[in-house]
């Protein structure tokens, strides 16, 4: 039998099937990975868009491990409050509620686009127009808004109605007083003539060229901060990654500025030495851990001045191991008793590995006019904007909490995973590798299996963990919040494993319609 040719794992059918396409045609990991986020802007709208950014961590077959880093950028100017287009809207998820602030003064500078060329420049095996092409033909013909999507539309509907533009982008074909809804079918021709034009001329097309004329132009007119010279500007940052070992295992994840794999490996390393495992998932052992391990996380976040200053700083004192050490002691001395983001993973069977992260905040209401994209609102994310929305340093490259991962196991298996979720994407991605590293669940077990979450006094979790058991977990943190069913809240986590005889496997969350496939 032939072996097969990668295994891929993302949020949408489309998406994946974009991937799979490229893999089957002679494309590398990279190739694939790059056509899947271009076709999620089509199929996972909301989620992800040309206007946003992210972050792809490569593990090239010959090569060191690189991150790139095309993530936002704050403005090189900042206008005054009482200039700014900048206001709330409240998204909600049902069981719980969070504001969003849209608006142009909500617009960081875009890197998406650089950064599918760049590593197609670096890493790329197919021209860019063939990687388009899955994304463009998609626009042009449209896709059915599956249930998952229309429940992302609803959740953030204030935002896709907030003006005349953005709402007739996204109405009903047939009724355009209303969004799309379930079983509607969405397409984008703008978008399709926008990819086709970006595959002949190139980013600069968005970033120095009419796009961006036009842009910096509705930016200053309209109470956006963002200037032409933003956009010239912007530059694709190549980074080492974080690394580190848990149980035997290697880890490569998103290092600082940003912060979600810094605070992943900070848990970690707490729960290093500790077994998790003697009564089982679900037991004490595990759950007693886990709450005191995140709740530790979050706190020492703010102790070692992460959010406040030089990030390579914080960095350093969060991994001290004197200062696990004092964390680590509080954590055993317990006692113990009975947001817009998608993610796509790619392994090749040459054992090139990608895993991208990409994110459009939630959008900021703004539709760059003729070409389909919707502009990002990472300026009004509170989790990003720790000072306030109107107190951002300036030309600075924004945190996240984005932690595109690989693991690379003893026995030479190779794990690329992670997560949308916005401030879940470190407690996602931490409880599926826990799962995966201590308890050894299967990977699609390990992706399926209930989680938590702990933020501001209040511990989440989804059915099927013990009750009993996480009462007494969250008593000494605040207050538990059990929710009827699995949700998109706490993150969805997309991984592919290359197991070390050659084989694949696959699991996309079902959490954010995920789904996985072995290409062969």
């Amino acid at each position: 039998m032939a072996m097969a040719k990668g295994a891929v794992a993302a949020g949408h059918p489309e998406t994946a099937r974009a991937a799979d396409i490229i893999l089957c045609e002679g494309g590398n990991a990279f190739d694939a990975a790059l056509a899947a986020v271009a076709t999620a802007t089509v199929a996972e709208p909301v989620l992800c868009s040309l206007g946003g950014g992210g972050f792809l961590l490569a593990r090239p077959e010959h090569g060191p491990p690189r991150l790139y880093d095309f993530f936002a950028q704050t403005p090189k100017t900042r206008r005054p409050a009482t200039e700014t287009d900048l206001f709330p809207i409240v998204a909600d998820f049902g069981a719980t509620q969070q504001e969003f602030h849209i608006g142009l003064g909500s617009m960081a500078t875009p890197g998406l686009l650089r950064g599918l060329f760049a590593v197609h420049a670096d890493l790329g095996r197919m021209a860019i127009a063939e990687i388009l092409e899955p994304a463009r033909q998609l626009a042009r013909r449209g896709v059915v808004l599956n249930r998952l999507q229309a429940y992302i539309f609803s959740v953030v509907a204030p935002i896709y109605q907030s003006n005349p533009a953005i709402r007739a982008q996204f109405a009903n074909p047939d009724r355009p007083d209303v969004l799309c809804g379930e079983g509607d079918i969405y397409r984008s021709r703008d978008q399709a003539d926008s990819l086709d034009a970006l595959a002949h001329e190139g980013p600069d097309l968005f970033y120095r060229g009419e796009i961006a004329q036009r842009l910096a132009a509705d930016a200053r007119d309209g109470g956006g901060h963002l200037g032409l010279d933003d956009l010239e500007g912007y530059r694709v940052h190549l980074r080492s990654p974080l690394q580190l070992s848990h149980r035997g295992a290697r880890l490569l994840t998103n290092p600082p500025p940003s912060i979600g794999g810094l605070l992943i490996a900070f848990a970690l390393g707490l729960l290093d030495g500790i077994d998790l495992t003697t009564d089982g998932f679900g037991g004490a052992a595990h759950l007693d851990r886990l709450v005191a391990a995140i709740a530790l996380t979050n706190r020492a976040r703010v102790e070692s001045a992460l959010d406040g200053g030089d990030a390579g700083i914080a960095a350093r004192r969060l991994l001290d191991p004197r200062f696990l050490d004092l964390y680590r002691a509080e954590l055993l001395g317990r006692p113990m008793a009975p947001r817009g983001t998608t993610h796509v993973s790619v392994i090749d069977r040459a054992g090139n590995a990608a895993t991208v992260t990409v994110s459009n905040g939630e959008g900021c209401g703004y539709v760059l006019p003729g070409t389909g994209i919707v502009m990002n609102n990472m300026l009004g994310e509170e989790d990003i904007n720790p000072h306030g929305f109107h107190a951002w340093p300036t030309d600075t490259r924004m945190a996240s909490m984005m932690a595109p991962t690989v693991v690379l196991r003893p026995d030479g298996g190779e794990l690329a995973l992670g997560s949308g979720g916005s401030n879940r994407i470190r407690t996602a991605i931490l409880q599926v590798l826990l799962n995966f590293l201590d308890f050894r669940l299967s990977l699609d077990d390990a992706v399926r299996a209930p989680r938590l979450h702990v933020e501001r006094a209040e511990v989440n979790a989804e059915p099927g963990l013990p009750r009993a058991t996480l009462e007494h977990a969250a008593a000494g943190v605040g207050d538990l919040r059990v929710w009827d069913d699995i949700n998109l809240f706490f993150g969805g986590v997309h991984a592919v494993l290359r197991e070390s005889g050659g084989g694949f496997q696959g699991a996309g969350d079902p959490r954010r319609g995920g789904i996985s496939t072995v290409v062969v």
